[in-house]
């Protein structure tokens, strides 16, 4: 009976311990809540873009400004001239990205990448690329123009379609279709009119993403306050030293 007494646990101070909840507390707790703000602003956003989408004409939308990830849907007929962005790989596998020019019935052409091909097995050949004619319908998002790395070489000239290309930025592909806006299209899916394998990683975070994190920011600061709180209950008695001095 004594020595069940003499292991009893009773509130100990750790000020060490203390010091390190009160500081990583509130940033976690912060961490969470900053993620569910966040949430809440994609959501909306979203809801904007959805409602705009339904409401605003393509030109419309370009004069307000293009922003990545927004959903678009266009009528409007492609060009039979592609770019073919290189080294791309699925899967461990080269390829290509298809660019094409797109008219839509009304406002500024854009570039819309068709997705990914796989390169034949030498490289004076080039895949097949066909393009649909006649007005389709496309759905996708929109992203920004491929642009070259910093320390690029100047491309070789090409007057032959397809045209292989390490990158295209915005100038380059403004020399053949003029007055491009500031975004391509991303085809939605692998089955949108003239698509190829367009499996996309998503460009923009999503809401669940947000929530998702806030979730694992709250448990790491429930964890740690269940923690401190286990870790402040000692053990006194005889055989604690603390306790014996």
């Amino acid at each position: 009976m004594s020595e069940t007494r003499g292991q009893a646990r009773h509130w100990r101070l750790d000020w060490r311990l203390m010091l390190f909840a009160v500081v990583f507390l509130p940033l976690l707790v912060g961490l969470g809540v900053w993620q569910l703000e966040r949430a809440g602003q994609k959501q909306r956003m979203l809801e904007q873009w959805q409602q705009q989408a339904l409401a605003l004409s393509w030109p419309d939308l370009v004069s307000r400004g293009l922003e990545t990830g927004r959903p678009v849907t266009l009528q409007g007929r492609f060009d039979q001239a592609s770019w073919l962005l290189d080294n791309r790989t699925r899967d461990g596998v080269p390829g290509y990205e298809v660019l094409t020019p797109f008219y839509p019935l009304e406002g500024p052409a854009l570039v819309v990448n068709r997705g990914w091909v796989a390169a034949p097995r030498t490289r004076a050949q080039l895949p097949a690329v066909p393009t649909p004619s006649g007005i389709v319908e496309l759905r996708g998002r929109l992203a920004e123009y491929p642009e070259p790395p910093v320390l690029a070489e100047p491309e070789p000239a090409q007057q032959q379609w397809p045209r292989r290309v390490q990158s295209l930025p915005r100038a380059e592909a403004m020399r053949v279709v003029p007055a491009l806006p500031e975004a391509i299209l991303r085809l939605a899916s692998s089955d949108q009119p003239g698509a190829f394998r367009a499996d996309w990683a998503p460009d923009l975070m999503g809401p669940q993403t947000h929530y998702g994190y806030a979730f694992q920011w709250f448990a790491l600061a429930l964890a740690l306050a269940i923690l401190t709180v286990v870790a402040s209950y000692r053990k006194t008695g005889a055989n604690n030293d603390n306790d014996n001095g």
